[in-house]
Formats: C-alpha cells, sequence, structure tokens
C-alpha cells in the first residue's frame, strides 16, 4: 500500500524593521498549531526561525475580520505584538484573504484595528494603555508613578504598564552600552513580575525622538518590538519627557507613536516587509 505523503501549509516570512514573523494561514487551509510545534517552527537552526508565529484565524463574530494569534520563540502565546499586527495586515490584503483598507482583528485580550495606509506604511489602533500594577501585571504595594530595582548592575529606575502584554521601560543615556540582556533577564526573572515583563531600555533624544532597544519574553533581544515601542512613547509623555507623535529610532528604521493621552488609544504606524514564502509540515 503507498503511504500517504504528509500535508504541506503555504507559510509567508515577514519582517516589520527587521522584527521577524512567520505567518500561517488558517483561513483557507486546516491547521492546528501547537506550542510544541510552534517552537519547532521558530526555532533558528533547525526550522524556519523567527521571533514570533502569527497565526491567521477566521472571525469568531460576524462583526470581526479575523482572529489575531501570537506565538512566541518558546512556544508560549501572547496577547500582543504590534509589529506583528502590521504585517497581519499587509499579509491578509496581499493574499487577497480581504480587500478592505480597515481590517478589524480579535485576539486573547480585545480587539484591534489594522490600517493600510496609501503611502504602503500600516498602522495598528493598540487600545488604551493601563498603569494599574494588578493590570500590568506587577507584584508592588501601590501605583507609583516609577519604580526601582536593584540588578547587578545597580538600581534601575523604570516606568510600567500593560498594552495587553507586560512592559517595563528604562530610561537610559545610550542604548549602546546599556546592559540589555543581563539588566532584561534580571527583571523577566524578577518576583515583580509574576508573568515576566518586556523590557524597554529608552534613550531620549529631544522631546519627539528616542531611541530603542527592547528584550522580549520568550524571544530575547528583538530588531524591533512594537507594543514595546508604544510603551516607551506612552511612558516618556506620561512622564513629561515627550511629547505626541513620537519617532522611536531602531536598528533598521523607525515607527510613529501618537498618543494624546489620558483614555485615548495608541496608535502605532511603521512599515512591514514580506521575505519569502514556502512550505512546511505542520
Amino acid at each position: 500500500m503507498r503511504s500517504r505523503s504528509p500535508t504541506l501549509a503555504r507559510f509567508t516570512k515577514m519582517h516589520a524593521l527587521g522584527n521577524d514573523f512567520v505567518v500561517l494561514d488558517a483561513v483557507t487551509q486546516p491547521m492546528r498549531l501547537s506550542p510544541a510545534r510552534a517552537a519547532k517552527i521558530a526555532n533558528r537552526h533547525t526550522g524556519i526561525g523567527c521571533d514570533q508565529i502569527l497565526l491567521v484565524e477566521p472571525p469568531t463574530r460576524p462583526d470581526i475580520d479575523f482572529h489575531y494569534r501570537i506565538f512566541n520563540q518558546d512556544g508560549s502565546e501572547v496577547a500582543q505584538c504590534g509589529n506583528g499586527a502590521r504585517c497581519f495586515a499587509k499579509f491578509v490584503r496581499d493574499r487577497k484573504l480581504t480587500g478592505k483598507n480597515r481590517i478589524r482583528v480579535s485576539t486573547l485580550v480585545g480587539e484591534l484595528e489594522l490600517v493600510c495606509n496609501p503611502d504602503r506604511s500600516y498602522s495598528v489602533e493598540l487600545g488604551q494603555p493601563n498603569f494599574e500594577p494588578a493590570c500590568v501585571p506587577m507584584d508592588v504595594p501601590r501605583p507609583e508613578d516609577s519604580y526601582r530595582i536593584d540588578t547587578s548592575e545597580g538600581e534601575q529606575s523604570f516606568f510600567a504598564l500593560s498594552l495587553g502584554n507586560p512592559h517595563a521601560v528604562i530610561p537610559v543615556e545610550d542604548i549602546d552600552t546599556a546592559p540589555v540582556a543581563s539588566v532584561g533577564q534580571e527583571f523577566q526573572q524578577h518576583a515583580m513580575f509574576p508573568e515576566s515583563v518586556n523590557v524597554g531600555f529608552m534613550q531620549r533624544l529631544d522631546e519627539y525622538n528616542i531611541r530603542l532597544r527592547v528584550y522580549e519574553r520568550g524571544a530575547g533581544e528583538t530588531l524591533a518590538c512594537g507594543s514595546g515601542a508604544c510603551a516607551a512613547a506612552i511612558a516618556g509623555i506620561r512622564a513629561g519627557l515627550l511629547k505626541s507623535p513620537v519617532t522611536v529610532n531602531l536598528l533598521l528604521g523607525s515607527l510613529e507613536i501618537s498618543w494624546p493621552g489620558g483614555e485615548s488609544p495608541v496608535v502605532l504606524k511603521g512599515p512591514a516587509t514580506t521575505v519569502f514564502q514556502g512550505r512546511i509540515r505542520i
């Protein structure tokens, strides 16, 4: 008897300023992605390799266009990724899964609106920031404007907030010499953050411009982090250090973050790029 050939699924490799993704279409092809399989796909030595995997699923309600899922390198599922959302928007348009310029998607923590701009950039409305420690989450006795942690590199002062995922933002004099890996790991392992945390290192250039490096949960330092860029801009605006819109300068380019303050949603604008396509056994 002839053995059945393995089922191959189409994938697309994409990046947003170097933050790279494997995007899988679960709308037109049946697919179940386990955390273990996601980690194998993301492995840079034995898989395709990426910072995160994006899964495009059918909508769960008639007023939503798609459901959006995100898996880290280690297979853990997370709720938010601004860079991934821009790639998501480009992917569903390029694959003709939708013809809309405004796309509504559901996530683990709510809904996002993705916008395809005339200049071929993509904007994402990431919702309202939340500064309540319990919502980050953080184990602290009371809310503060800023917090402190003792590390091997000395005491670190930082801002904290949630954008559907937890962020700590550390102001630094120079991101080129900042101890990103060591302090990033110490923050992520600290008891203050029961669900770990994305750690941003922010260098203020002027009131409208910053430089940023981010040490992400489940991925380590990445070339860009969309929600991390939003968190840094929001933290700086709230502290009176920055004014909206903020240009966040990353290694391979920049993002524009708009946030009027208060309960207004934050908007992230930037590019998305397709690298190549292929097939893989899921």
